[in-house]
């Protein structure tokens, strides 16, 4: 039995259970003796059952238990021969040491390839001659690296020459120092040598324990090496070939440049081979360049050479794809051309002539828009490679198919028509025509169209949408028509931006509109807090009215929370955003969800390996996945499932994402997916409107129609977007994109300027300064607020705390009272008035009383109402709507040097 096996059978519960009830055994036969039962009667009789009780059964269930141990361990030890067996008929060499040195296991290959079992002394001993090896590094340096890696525990991988041994020796036999080695005088053994570290056994899954074993690889690639050489020599042997062939050769990149030229071509172009690498194709060539398209390609071409002399060749191009680069290849045979000039009947240039019907090609080819050429029929006999290619056909199966097969059906009547008047003369100019295109009409469903049988050609943003122009071939002068020449022109790109354009106006004028309706809102709402604030402190907890007072201010609140959602729709709402790491946030937010989401729905995380953190606002996340949530669990009343997922995605190119276009680059994508009824299409471009909600205005517990709109400003706010796939009656994925911040970065920052790591799961915000419970004060305080109800709640409210309180109802009248009294402690004004406004009039201030300090009030959010006046010191901005309360603290805290700049909380005080 093993070290190992040893250790485990006396950690086996069977063999202290056995102990145990042996024990038991014993002490109820020693209960029975006489002089225990005269001494202790009533205990023996007692003790002695339960003795025996206890013992019978644990000894034989740990009987039972030691027999299965046994048979395990002799499984056990059966499996370690078979390995050992393995190990051993491996034709890699396998070595295994500790640290020092000590061999644990070495197969037949290890032991004769390192007799003395010390690769590197015996591997150094059989080096073949490192000065005859070409190349940077000689064998020594390999081994020293090999030796090193092994040493310091890392792994290491070489490839070294030893010189073979001879037969018969006998392999580890004494000192190598003090023998010789008989080395037979042939070409040297290739040999890949690895080693790396391995846990030693029983240290494995445990820090700190146990130490680390040497394992040593050494494979014979020999064979493979003298293949790769007679490769090389067949690939040299080809390479001079197509250099010395009586044609031209040249290659082209995906650039354009040259990356091969043979003698040939470069002695027709009066140039040096070598130099020729690299130059741009079109430096060599007078005129246009052959279409870079896969496939093949044949046609005359007039190359330049070195001395401005122009000559013409007929160039057979073939292209060809390579690590999604397109690479083409190119015969060009000089001689061709003047042999194919040779009996010409007309002149260079006239119809119907061979160059005539080249220049025609060229610019019927070369076309930026499709070309459809059609018989009297209507039927396709022409088109060029942009019509291809807008089609996504092959050009065979084009040909024969009717025109107007190749538009949607809404579209085909109006063709038909046009089509007909044109072919019958009655109609001799051109016809427009805004058209969907159809790759999937008529013919090409039965003729193998490829991807594009039976649907229609998809561009970025949908099916592909076009101008057709059409007009007559011939009918002039009395001339029948021959047939209908078309142009299609692309509009797939022109119309999705029209469409992403008038979006992102739509959803502008509800922000702006959100903006303000919000803002009005916040002034209503401020007076009717601070008025329940007011009544709340003449009616106590006893008085009837006190309840009444208290809907009247919880209400107000929740209508300032629907305010919040309106700020962050029109994307003003205020962002503290931090690195969050994606994965423990949606844990941790995992329980509220499932209380909100209720029994009869099931929540899912998913959560994606390696995924990075992403920089947004902790709470304003929260609210995001929360109200996706609730909007999944109204979409499944009868119960279902709710999965929320995690990847890390990266963008290789931009992405139109409705009415936004989506950057490259790496993303977090969340998506957000329910087993619930669905979205119809006619809804989904609407839900992430203001107000729009399916869930019926009318019923007990309806939406309000912002929680979408919510998630789509705090999204956009935060520099994230989100899209939305739906099928009715199957479900609905919401997918959320958020730009993902590597560890490393937030790491390397924070290390650049010195600042200490982010916590986890607390908010990165220094903790708010304790509550300050007196807070009444002394002296004299400008208010000024345009809205009358506020001003008069707030001065109230002020006086109530001691202070005295001067009002001013616009900018100009607090201008006046600044000069009157210059016994002032503190100026608190709104920020939107009609004329001087809240800046100005604290930018005023700053000039004549630098000392004074200033508190600007707005229904906007502080990122919106942010100028250089709130960056000033001594200037502070408190939201509304405020509570009472919130407005004395601010005050207290103001006057007695208590802030720290920051912005309170407009909750803190609710």
């Amino acid at each position: 039995m093993s070290c190992g096996s040893r250790r485990h059978f006396a950690r086996s519960p069977a063999v202290w259970g056995l102990l145990l009830g042996v024990v038991a055994l014993l002490g109820a036969v020693l209960a029975s003796h006489p002089a225990l039962v005269e001494t202790w009667p009533d205990l023996v009789r007692q003790a002695g059952p339960v003795l025996a009780g206890l013992g019978v059964p644990l000894t034989v269930f740990s009987l039972a238990g030691l027999m299965r141990l046994v048979i395990r361990l002799h499984r056990m030890a059966a499996s370690g021969d078979l390995l050992r067996d393995v190990l051993e008929d491996d034709r890699e060499a396998r070595l295994l040491c500790t640290e020092n040195g000590e061999i644990v296991v070495a197969n037949e290959t290890a032991r004769s390839l390192w007799p003395d079992l010390e690769p590197i002394r015996d591997l150094r001993r059989r080096l073949y001659d490192p000065r005859r090896l070409p190349g940077p590094e000689d064998g020594d340096s390999r081994l020293d690296r090999l030796a090193g890696a092994a040493a310091a525990g890392f792994t290491e991988h070489v490839t070294v020459p030893l010189r073979p041994m001879a037969e018969g020796f006998p392999v580890g036999a004494g000192d190598v120092a003090a023998r010789e080695w008989p080395f037979a005088l042939e070409e040297p053994e290739w040999w890949d040598i690895t080693v790396r570290r391995v846990a030693a056994p029983g240290a494995r899954g445990r820090r700190g324990e146990g130490g680390s074993h040497r394992l040593w690889v050494g494979r014979d690639v020999t064979a493979q090496r003298a293949i790769d050489e007679v490769l090389a020599r067949e690939r040299e042997s080809l390479a001079d070939l197509l250099f010395y062939l009586p044609v031209g050769l040249y290659s082209v990149d995906a650039n354009g440049s040259l990356r091969f030229v043979n003698q040939r071509m470069a002695r027709w172009l009066d140039r040096d081979p070598a130099a020729l690498r690299g130059t741009p194709l079109v430096e060599v060539v007078d005129g246009s360049l052959p279409p870079p398209e896969d496939g093949d390609w044949r046609g005359e071409m007039r190359f330049l050479t070195a001395d401005g002399h122009r000559f013409s060749a007929l160039v057979s191009q073939a292209a060809y794809d390579e690590a999604g680069e397109l690479f083409t290849q190119a015969v060009v045979m000089r001689e061709a051309v003047d042999a194919t000039a040779v009996g010409r009947e007309q002149a260079d240039g006239a119809p119907g002539s061979w160059r005539w019907d080249r220049m025609f090609r060229w610019l019927f080819d070369g076309a930026p828009v499709g070309i459809a050429l059609t018989d009297p029929e209507g039927r396709l006999t022409d088109c060029n490679r942009a019509l291809v290619s807008l089609l996504r056909q092959r050009r065979d199966d084009l040909l024969d198919q009717s025109l107007i097969a190749l538009v949607s059906e809404g579209d085909r009547p109006a063709v038909a028509d046009a089509m007909a008047r044109l072919l019958s003369g009655v109609e001799v100019g051109g016809m427009h025509f805004d058209i969907t295109l159809d790759a999937g009409g008529g013919a090409a469903a039965g003729r193998g169209t490829g991807g594009a049988r039976g649907r229609p050609p998809q561009g970025p943003s949908g099916p592909v949408t076009a101008a057709l122009f059409l007009g007559p071939m011939g009918g002039k002068e009395g001339a029948d028509v021959e047939g209908v020449i078309a142009h299609v022109i692309d509009t797939s790109e022109q119309r999705s931006l029209e469409r992403q354009f008038a979006q992102a106006q739509k959803m502008q004028a509800m922000g702006q509109l959100a903006g303000g309706v919000a803002h009005d809102f916040n002034n209503l709402l401020t007076a009717m807090i601070g008025y329940s604030d007011l009544l709340l402190q003449r009616h106590g907890t006893g008085d009837p009215s006190f309840a009444d007072i208290m809907q009247i201010r919880q209400n107000a609140n929740r209508a300032a929370n629907l305010v919040r959602q309106l700020l962050a729709f029109s994307r003003r709402q205020p962002l503290r955003p931090r690195p969050l790491d994606v994965g423990a946030a949606l844990s941790e937010l995992s329980h509220l969800l499932r209380r909100l989401l209720g029994e009869a729905i099931q929540l899912r995380l998913v959560h994606g390996r390696d995924v990075d953190r992403v920089r947004v606002d902790p709470g304003q996340f929260d609210q995001v996945i929360i109200n996706l949530a609730v909007n999944a669990r109204d979409a499944m009343p009868d119960g279902g499932a709710l999965t929320i997922s995690t990847r890390l995605a990266t963008l290789d190119a931009p992405i139109d994402r409705g009415a936004e276009t989506m950057p490259p680059g790496p993303y977090v994508v969340i998506e957000v997916r329910d087993t619930g009824k669905g979205i119809s299409e006619e809804n989904l471009s609407r839900i992430f409107e203001p107000f729009f909600t399916t869930k019926g205005g009318g019923a007990v517990g309806a939406g309000t129609g912002l929680g979408l709109s919510t998630v789509y400003g705090i999204l956009r706010q935060t520099g994230g977007f989100i899209d939305v796939a739906s099928t009715p009656g199957e479900g609905t994925t919401f997918s959320i994109s958020l730009p993902s911040e590597p560890i490393a970065e937030v790491v390397e920052a924070r290390a650049e300027t010195g600042a200490p790591p982010a916590p986890q799961d607390e908010s990165a915000e220094s903790s708010p300064a304790p509550a300050v419970e007196d807070l009444t004060g002394a002296g004299t305080i400008l208010l000024v607020e345009d809205e009358v109800p506020v001003r008069l709640f707030a001065a109230r409210a002020l006086r109530n705390k001691g202070y005295s309180v001067i009002e001013a109802g616009t900018g100009e009248a607090a201008l006046d009272v600044l000069e009157d009294q210059p016994s002032l402690v503190l100026l608190i004004t709104d920020m939107v008035m009609p004329g001087i406004d809240g800046a100005t009039l604290a930018r005023r201030v700053r000039e004549s009383r630098p000392d004074l300090p200033v508190i600007i009030t707005s229904g906007y959010s502080e990122d919106a109402a942010r100028g250089d006046i709130l960056e000033q010191p001594a200037i502070h901005f408190l939201p509304k709507p405020f509570s009472l309360k919130l407005l004395a603290e601010t005050v207290k805290d103001i006057l007695a040097g208590r802030t720290s700049g920051r912005t309170p909380d407009p909750d803190a005080g609710a």
